[in-house]
């Protein structure tokens, strides 16, 4: 089993492309370090009821609680340990300006900046993209129940979020794959497939569409 030529990576994509099992995965194979999204966010579940003032307290929360992750990060040795994260720290920007008012974003923004300067950047990023029926079923089949509440409409809005972002991006090497056509979780072979892509990633970005996809 030959080591990935990356120390530090990050996987991301809308809710339920698969990102955590991707980083479960190649943590187990890799024996490598998983850092995973707080999803225990306690205003989460007024968020998706549209309560007043929910949306705010949801982004803070996630943005100082991936902070702290984060700032723990930059105190391993990246030089010798594989860490894979389930999310990168612009993943609350993304989501911020979606849901905050100008005013909201205005502060967010500010706390943000100051804390981004900090933030240790992955060596590789893995986006993963899935069409609206493909994410409205894993969502539906994971039995989250504070994500019942989730539209369609919603949802949409964050992949067109998510494509907007990754089509400027060249902050580090980035491969983008598409999941519509491909079961890692529960098709070995899709896993090693994937696997070898991540392993030949280099500068700039990459496109993976299974076949069939």
């Amino acid at each position: 089993m030959s080591a990935l030529p990356f120390r530090h990576i990050a996987i991301e994509g809308p809710i339920g492309v698969g990102k955590t099992s991707l980083t479960n995965l190649l943590a187990k194979r890799f024996r490598g370090t998983k850092v995973l999204s707080d999803v225990e966010n306690p205003f989460l579940d007024d968020f998706y009821k549209d309560k007043r003032g929910a949306a705010f307290r949801t982004e803070l929360y996630f943005l100082l609680s991936r902070y702290d992750q984060q700032r723990g990060l930059s105190q391993r040795d990246l030089f010798t340990e594989l860490v894979i994260t389930d999310y990168t720290f612009p993943k609350s920007r993304i989501f911020a300006y979606l849901t905050l008012d100008d005013s909201e974003l205005m502060i967010y923004n500010k706390l943000y900046d100051l804390l981004w300067e900090t933030v240790p950047r992955p060596e590789l990023v893995i986006y993963l993209q899935g069409s609206l029926d493909t994410l409205l079923k894993r969502i539906k089949k994971r039995g989250r129940a504070y994500e019942k509440s989730i539209s369609s409409s919603y949802l949409h809005e964050l992949s067109e979020a998510y494509s907007h972002y990754f089509y400027r991006y060249d902050e580090t090497p980035l491969l983008v794959v598409s999941t519509n056509d491909i079961d890692f979780v529960n098709t070995p072979e899709h896993f090693e497939q994937l696997v070898e892509q991540i392993r030949g990633a280099q500068k700039g970005t990459q496109y993976y569409v299974p076949l069939g996809s």
